[in-house]
């Protein structure tokens, strides 16, 4: 079964390392360089999983997150958010507005790819 990948990321050299990881493994991969273009992206691709950045243009990742999240048609698809945010506040407010897992930037490809391996629908 290939799964679709929907990474949220603003900044061009780690959306295009990130694609790339995932694309020589099998992923299908979709891009958005914006929150309110990846909300747009989640409705009409409806991927297996979202890795998301926080600080994003046009709408922050947490308000991204949280609308996915609480959104019936779109809950289930988890949400890895990928922030170089590492204060305490920034794990609690993914947790409240349903965040799946919290990587810390810079994080290791192993790493991203054993909570993807995690969360994705079996």
């Amino acid at each position: 079964m290939e799964y679709t990948i929907l990474i949220i990321e603003d900044e061009p050299d780690m959306l295009r390392a990130i694609k790339l990881r995932l694309e020589s493994i099998g992923f299908r991969v979709e891009t958005a360089s914006d929150g309110l273009e990846g909300l747009q992206k989640v409705k009409s691709l409806n991927p297996d999983l979202v890795l998301l950045d926080i600080m994003l243009p046009k709408m922050d990742g947490f308000k991204v997150c949280n609308m996915i999240k609480f959104d019936k048609k779109y809950k289930n698809i988890p949400v890895i958010i990928l922030s170089a945010k590492s204060a305490q506040k920034d794990f609690h407010t993914a947790k409240t507005v349903g965040a799946d897992a919290y990587l810390t930037k810079p994080f290791t490809t192993v790493d991203m790819l054993k909570k993807i391996k995690e969360l994705l629908p079996k």
